[in-house]
């Protein structure tokens, strides 16, 4: 069982469910971060100039941020990738 129910039948999850479910929730964000940048959010502005450094702190900055949308509930991606990889870790 992959899943633990405590005295009061709330269920904990296991630790292999919790890294399943950080391994979807960064899948999601990474997902979040391309669409981002694709939609020109962490595009540079010509007032700054600041180059290659900004364009490489820059893309930390979308990560972190779609890393913030997927704690925020995100747009469902993690949950689906989390029910998936359970099921095939249940199938093993």
């Amino acid at each position: 069982m992959s899943v633990i129910q405590s005295v009061n039948g709330s269920v904990i999850p296991t630790q292999k469910d919790q890294a399943l479910r950080e391994v979807a929730q960064k899948l999601e964000a990474s997902f979040l971060a391309e669409m981002l940048k694709s939609a020109g959010l962490g595009k540079t502005s010509d007032h700054f100039g600041g180059g290659a450094g900004e364009e490489q702190f820059g893309s930390f900055l979308l990560q972190e941020q779609a890393m913030q949308m997927v704690k925020a509930g995100g747009i469902g991606l993690s949950e689906s990738l989390f029910q998936a990889l359970k099921e095939k870790q249940n199938d093993a």
